[in-house]
């Protein structure tokens, strides 16, 4: 276990490293210029030549990421260049909420996905069944926007049961957990049924089912166990995903979340921000992966044997 520790602390950092340079090259790029985005349309070429200085953007490539791994290595993500503001303060603002919703999201896909994805396989080939995987098809293909908006106008303009956005209580944090919950399941209800129709047809649990135990075990004692190790890698993935990638769903229900915090920074052209947003990401997926890999040997003893 240690060693295995060790390996992945060492990939993790490469990976790092890796989404680090990438995503710098990238943003430098791109034909948007933030020295042009601070100094205003009506500035002269000579102000944005200075703030292009004075940021450090007159500098050739390579220094300049080296200047910013350098930084990095000290804990440093640098400073906003809209807001004036340690990126890492601005990040860890946002934490609250985006780890709330996360944390909602997840509970939400993975209760939906293994229920359905479970009945599904217990009931393969029947009406429930079709019913199901239509579903989850609808709910893996429908827009986040338009689930939104959806649930905005029934459960909080009509209905009245929940607040159209904000963020603070949790009648606020019910509507867009259920959006990317509801999104985020039909994955998961797809590969529960299929792992466990695999599980269903092993040797163990016909004989299970040979020594008289009732389907109600079999499923829950000995399938289930077996079937919903691809969720637990999923859910390192949805980590991540959850930590920067849910701008869409912040954006409509007004949730101050990084997400929220990366799209104002990409309109702002403000690189500091995304690159400390996408490593956070990053980071947050190689810690989801991480723990997915501790966790997997306590629900399936074979893998720790292996």
């Amino acid at each position: 276990m240690a060693f295995m520790l060790f390996r992945r602390l060492g990939q993790a950092f490469l990976i790092l490293l890796g989404v680090a340079g990438i995503t710098f090259v990238l943003l430098y790029a791109l034909p948007a210029d933030p020295a042009r985005m601070i100094a205003g349309r009506s500035a002269t070429a000579q102000t944005v030549a200075s703030i292009r200085h004075e940021l450090g953007l007159d500098q050739p490539l390579l220094v300049q990421f080296w200047t910013y791994l350098s930084g990095l290595l000290k804990g440093d993500l640098g400073r906003s260049y809209a807001q004036k503001t340690e990126v890492w303060t601005l990040i860890v603002a946002r934490l609250p909420a985006t780890l709330t919703l996360m944390a909602a999201g997840i509970v939400v896909e993975v209760v939906l996905g293994i229920t359905f994805g479970t009945i599904a396989a217990i009931k393969r080939g029947g009406i429930i069944d079709r019913v199901v995987m239509m579903a989850s098809f609808v709910g893996v293909s429908a827009p986040q926007f338009v689930v939104a908006l959806l649930f905005l106008y029934v459960f909080a303009v009509t209905l009245g049961w929940f607040p159209m956005s904000g963020y603070g209580t949790y009648a606020h944090v019910v509507l867009p957990a259920a959006t990317l919950g509801v999104l985020g399941a039909g994955w998961y209800a797809r590969m529960v049924r299929s792992a466990m129709i695999d599980v269903l047809n092993q040797d163990y649990v016909r004989t299970a089912r040979a020594k008289g135990l009732s389907s109600r075990r079999i499923v829950l004692r000995h399938a289930l166990p077996n079937a919903v190790l691809p969720i637990v890698a999923m859910i390192g993935i949805d980590i991540g995903q959850f930590m920067g990638g849910v701008v869409v769903v912040e954006a409509v229900y007004g949730w101050p979340g990084i997400g929220q915090l990366a799209w104002q920074a990409i309109q702002q052209v403000d690189i500091p921000i995304i690159m400390g947003v996408t490593l956070t990401s990053a980071l947050a997926i190689v810690i989801g992966n991480l723990v997915a890999d501790v966790i997997a040997p306590f629900i399936d003893p074979r893998i720790r044997t292996s």
